[in-house]
């Protein structure tokens, strides 16, 4: 349970490190999807670096990311298979890891980052007005959606996969 935790940590420590790299050094465009329609259409494209190195920076920063996201998946299956899980151990350690992932996601990323501090208004000043007036960031439906269905489905199919071998 405690290495679940530690995953968890790393899963969303990962995801940060990705979003900030995307927003705050790439700043492409197509990084955005997930952000509402009325945001996406007011998105400037930048065709000139923050600073020199910028993009080298937060490709460098991707990818340090997608690698722990992995290793996050790795030593999460290894240890199931080393300690010889079940489907059910799986499936919650598994759903764990997305929970806490997105917990984290809605409370720090959708309303403090960008509600509380304007972490992405601050380097997309042009989506200030599509977030004035709210409450929370956005997409609270679809968060909701992936919290209670899509993450333990996606879970439940790991953890079998997993339960196979």
């Amino acid at each position: 349970m405690l290495l679940t935790i530690f995953l968890s940590i790393v899963f969303c420590v990962a995801i940060t490190i990705m979003m900030f790299a995307a927003v705050a050094f790439i700043q492409d465009k197509k990084f955005f999807s997930s952000a509402p329609k009325e945001a996406q259409e007011a998105i400037i494209p930048r065709d000139k670096e923050l600073f020199y190195g910028a993009r080298i920076i937060g490709w460098t920063l991707m990818v340090f990311s997608f690698l722990l996201i992995i290793g996050t998946g790795i030593v999460s299956v290894w240890d199931g298979f080393r300690s010889g899980y079940t489907f059910i151990r799986f499936f919650l350690r598994f759903y764990l890891i997305f929970a806490i992932y997105k917990i984290y996601d809605m409370i720090c990323f959708d309303y403090f980052l960008l509600m509380k501090f304007h972490f992405f208004q601050f380097y997309f000043p042009e989506v200030e007005s599509v977030y004035s007036g709210r409450k929370y960031g956005y997409n609270i439906k679809s968060q909701l959606l992936k919290l209670f269905v899509i993450f333990p489905a996606a879970s439940a199919l790991a953890a079998w996969i997993c339960s196979l071998f």
